[in-house]
């Protein structure tokens, strides 16, 4: 990894696309571009996001994952295995919300490397620090239908191997964290410590680079918004799995607490060297496409993020971490030590 300040900055991973690629603010938005003009999109807005992390002061950068439709299935595209025409209908998040997904019917393999195109590009482009992230195995089986497996214990750890085999190839190419993002983390807390970080841990074995993991409460779509109602005052689950997680080999923790009713005494259930998240925002851009790439023009909105996290490492945070855009806006927020 580059050359680090005393706290280094980084966001969770994803953020807004802009208008010209996809519709935005919709999950599983559909691109609006196609061909060599998606590309070129994709690759356009990964720059421009670059250059705001960068105006912002962050010493870690992402690409925002503005080359998929999606965080789990953007990777489950380049995934043999899998029937995406047999469509099972599936309740997500504990049946929080069904949609109909598709569906894994023999052995799970990659069919060629997933994101190592994106992360040269990427890497060609900003000297600073660099992380990628990768659903983690429990999440991706609360995502799709199995057909093969017979257990969720079973197709998390299918999903672990080919997840390992994609992050150590990232890593070979720059990468200086892997994150691999379990929002179910917070739902399904038996299967956690049963089966779930056992999953995590094959997924980032033998990585050399730091690895974090990113637990929230899901994005902001209605059926997330109802459940968080039903959540009270206290939400508790991080007590739950924090003890498990201390106990695993993983660097780093990335939480949600932007709109969130997370008590601060949760966190004395994490070690030390881990991290959380505490709230700010990233404020919300207006994106028009430009004819490749013109002059990025938004000086006094990156001053104001830079200035806060000046102030922010002056007061003794040290990481910077995304919780999932709750409701209408994307979030970015600071962690403690």
């Amino acid at each position: 990894m580059p050359s680090q300040p005393l706290f280094p900055a980084t966001l969770a991973g994803s953020l807004p696309k802009p208008s010209w690629l996809a519709e935005p603010e919709k999950l599983w938005a559909p691109w609006r571009l196609a061909g060599d003009e998606l590309q070129a999109g994709k690759q356009d807005a990964a720059l421009l996001w670059l250059k705001t992390q960068e105006d912002a002061g962050l010493d870690i950068l992402t690409d925002g994952e503005q080359f998929r439709v999606h965080f789990v299935h953007g990777f489950l595209e380049r995934v043999s295995g899998i029937d995406w025409q047999l469509k099972t209908p599936m309740g997500i998040r504990n049946n929080r919300y069904t949609v109909e997904v598709p569906t894994v019917t023999g052995k799970l393999a990659r069919l060629g490397p997933v994101h190592s195109d994106e992360v040269r590009f990427t890497r060609a482009h900003t000297t600073r620090g660099l992380k990628v992230t990768l659903p983690g195995p429990m999440t991706i089986c609360d995502t799709i239908a199995d057909a093969h497996y017979g257990s969720r214990p079973a197709l998390a750890m299918a999903f672990a191997e080919v997840l390992n085999e994609e992050a150590r190839e990232l890593a070979a190419l720059g990468v200086d964290v892997v994150q691999f993002d379990e929002p179910a983390f917070n739902v399904f807390m038996d299967d956690v410590k049963d089966w779930g970080i056992a999953a995590l841990e094959r997924a980032a074995e033998g990585l050399t680079c730091h690895t974090a993991v990113h637990i929230c409460y899901g994005y902001g779509i209605d059926a997330n918004i109802r459940w968080k109602d039903t959540l009270g005052g206290e939400w508790r689950q991080y007590e739950e799995i924090f003890p498990v997680l201390n106990r695993s080999r993983i660097g780093q923790v990335s939480l949600e607490a932007q709109g969130s009713k997370v008590l601060c005494p949760s966190f004395g259930f994490c070690r030390t060297n881990r991290f959380w998240s505490a709230r700010s925002t990233w404020p919300q851009l207006k994106w028009r496409r430009p004819n490749r790439l013109p002059p990025f023009s938004r000086k006094r909105r990156s001053m104001r993020i830079a200035r806060a996290f000046r102030l922010a490492r002056i007061a003794g945070w040290r990481r910077c971490l995304v919780a999932s855009p709750p409701r209408n806006s994307p979030r970015w927020a600071l962690a403690p030590a």
